[in-house]
């Protein structure tokens, strides 16, 4: 990878996908409140509705395969994945040579994730009994929906489509986000920590929100903060003082 991969074909301000401002925000905006308030609503309402699907996937959970899924939930688990976070953020910022893409980046994964894990404590949906599972995976502390696991991918993919959508990577991001994206899903339901419903409803949070939250955080925020202001911003005013 050269040091120009990051950069983008066709933009000659030198600007990246992930910082270009939204032509619908407040709609964006919109969309991710009324998702976050919808997906909490029906999380009251699932009970055990797909407990026999559960049951079903988690019969999966052997051999490799086994192996493999629980190998995937350890792997995106909260203190790896900040950790894989924190580590393409830098790598972005080496890349680009520009603080802004690393962060906003960054930003939009942490923000529509960490979310997700309030509204799992206000739902307080509790996961697949253990004692009914063919192959249970060990207690989980913490309730089920939606699935921390499953809305960080969602919402790294996202953010990586947007962060190299200029470049000659984008559709490869595109395509294995996808199958990443479907891998975590199977991963968390065939290990049965969650119900397919959970993982399911956390795509669907991370879909809303995420677009929500990169205009709150990279169009409304970032150009307040001196460093993160856009390029040329500082120029400009002082050439209309």
């Amino acid at each position: 990878m050269s040091d120009h991969d990051l950069c983008p074909r066709r933009r000659a301000s030198d600007e990246y996908g992930i910082l270009d401002r939204s032509r619908t925000p407040l709609a964006s905006v919109a969309i991710a409140v009324v998702a976050v308030v919808l997906l909490t609503i029906i999380g009251f309402t699932l009970g055990t509705v797909d407990l026999g699907l559960s049951k079903a996937l988690n019969e999966l959970h052997t051999g490799a395969l086994g192996v493999f899924t629980t190998a995937v939930y350890h792997v995106i688990s909260p203190a790896p994945a900040i950790g894989i976070t924190v580590v393409v953020v830098a790598v972005v910022w080496w890349r680009t040579r520009d603080l802004r893409p690393a962060l906003a980046f960054g930003g939009t994964i942490a923000i529509t994730w960490v979310p997700s894990a309030v509204v799992k404590e206000i739902v307080h949906r509790a996961r697949p009994d253990v004692a009914v599972l063919p192959h249970p995976f060990p207690v989980q502390p913490d309730p089920g929906y939606p699935s921390g696991h499953t809305v960080y991918i969602t919402a790294f993919v996202i953010a990586l489509i947007w962060l190299l959508r200029d470049t000659r990577w984008h559709r490869l991001a595109l395509w294995l986000g996808v199958v990443a994206i479907v891998v975590v899903f199977f991963a968390v339901s065939i290990d049965a920590v969650h119900y397919p419903t959970d993982a399911a409803a956390s795509i669907l949070w991370a879909l809303a929100v995420a677009p929500g939250v990169r205009v709150v955080w990279v169009d409304w925020l970032m150009p307040k903060i001196p460093f993160l202001r856009p390029r040329g911003a500082a120029t400009q005013r002082e050439v209309t003082r």
